[in-house]
Order: structure tokens, then sequence, then C-alpha cells
């Protein structure tokens, strides 16, 4: 069956965008990309800050539904007791790590890195809003499984977890420049996750002052 016309225009706008970025890609050569006219980019979308927010809302909400549905099995499972460390960073990493590995996620993952060198004020503003929820509710399950970190100390760590996952996200190219293993090449997603989600755990379970008591708000992740 072929595609619908609103998804053929934002896979040729997803490629382009991430190629050229944003800016630099005009409506025009993303209608002759997508064999369509103008009026159909409008009607779908209003424009091209339209299209951009489309494309964004159609990689992050899934992968935010997959960790709130994780997040919330585990804090069944758990009832009262705080969910174990490993199983939290695990339902944090894996969506997002595991749409990058996926053939149908690869432009939106160079576009998402090249969120980082050209941004767009409304599109952050946007994406804020579409994390706010997993910030949120992630940020008080690992208050109640690393109650001794402080505030700033917690806040500081996840987005040290968000900054790291977002490297891994970025491909095995960007990670050669460190290393000539084949390993990234050949290895599976599962085994790139566990071994993120080890790396991840020690960091975020490492001593911290304890100075004030965690009153989570406000963590934003873009990845």
């Amino acid at each position: 069956m072929p595609l619908k016309t609103k998804t053929v225009i934002m896979n040729a706008a997803e490629e382009l965008f991430a190629a050229a970025g944003y800016n630099a890609t005009s409506l025009r050569a993303i209608t002759q990309a997508a064999d369509v006219n103008l009026a159909a980019v409008n009607y779908h979308f209003g424009g091209k800050q339209g299209l951009l927010e489309a494309i964004y809302n159609r990689r992050i909400a899934p992968m935010n539904t997959a960790r709130i549905d994780s997040l919330e099995t585990l804090e069944k499972t758990w009832l009262s007791s705080p969910v174990p460390l490993e199983d939290l960073v695990k339902s944090f990493i894996k969506p997002a790590l595991s749409m990058s590995r996926n053939e149908d996620g690869k432009h939106f993952v160079t576009l998402l890195g090249r969120s980082y060198m050209e941004p767009n004020p409304i599109l952050q503003e946007q994406v804020r809003s579409m994390f706010s929820e997993v910030s949120e509710r992630f940020a008080t399950s690992f208050a109640r499984t690393l109650p001794y970190l402080s505030r700033d100390e917690l806040y500081c760590r996840m987005h040290f977890m968000v900054g790291v996952l977002a490297y891994c996200m970025s491909g095995a190219d960007l990670m050669r420049m460190i290393a000539s293993s084949q390993f990234l090449d050949n290895a599976s997603s599962e085994t790139l996750i566990n071994n993120l989600v080890d790396f991840v755990c020690n960091g975020m379970a490492a001593s911290g002052s304890n100075e004030e008591s965690i009153e989570p708000s406000g963590i934003v992740s873009i990845a």
C-alpha cells in the first residue's frame, strides 16, 4: 500500500533536515523530494516549522510511551519499594538506543544531533514540553532509589546520563574516533544497551553529599 502523503512529506523532510540542517533546507527541496506541491505541506503541517515539530513528535512520542509504560510496570512490580537502579536506567535508555539502531530512525538521530549545533528556540520549547512528563516521572523514581543524593546532584547525573545516551545514539562513526575496535559494528543492540546501563549505573550510584532533600522538577531530556 502506498504511503500516505503526510508520511511521504515527513520522510523526505527528515532526511533533508538531517543532511543539510533545518535552516539550509528549503520547502521547495522538500516538495521536490516528496513529489508534492507546496499546498500539501501547508495543508498537513501549516509550514516548515510545523513540519519539523511533526517529525520530532513522530519519533519522540513512541519513545516516551515506551519509557512510561516500562516505568509503570516496574513501579507496580516493586510496589512501595524503590525500583532497582539498573531497571530504572534501562527503562530510560533502551527505547532511545533501540530507535537509534533501527534503520527507520537513522535520519532522525542525525537530525537530533544537529539540534545541538543549530538550536531552534521554538522547537526547544516544544521538545521540553514533550519530555516534561517523562522527566518528572523518572526524577521522582531516581530520587527514591538514590535518596542520599541532593537535588542538584541528581539533576546533574541525569543530565550526564542523557549526554552519554545522546553520544551513543550518534552511531559508531563518532565512536571510532577514539576506538578502532569493530565491536560497535558487530555488537547487538542488547549488548550495547547492557554495556551502557552498567556504565551509567556506576556513575548514578556514586556517593553524594546529601546536602538537601530531593524535589524533582523540570529535568529535560532531548534523547
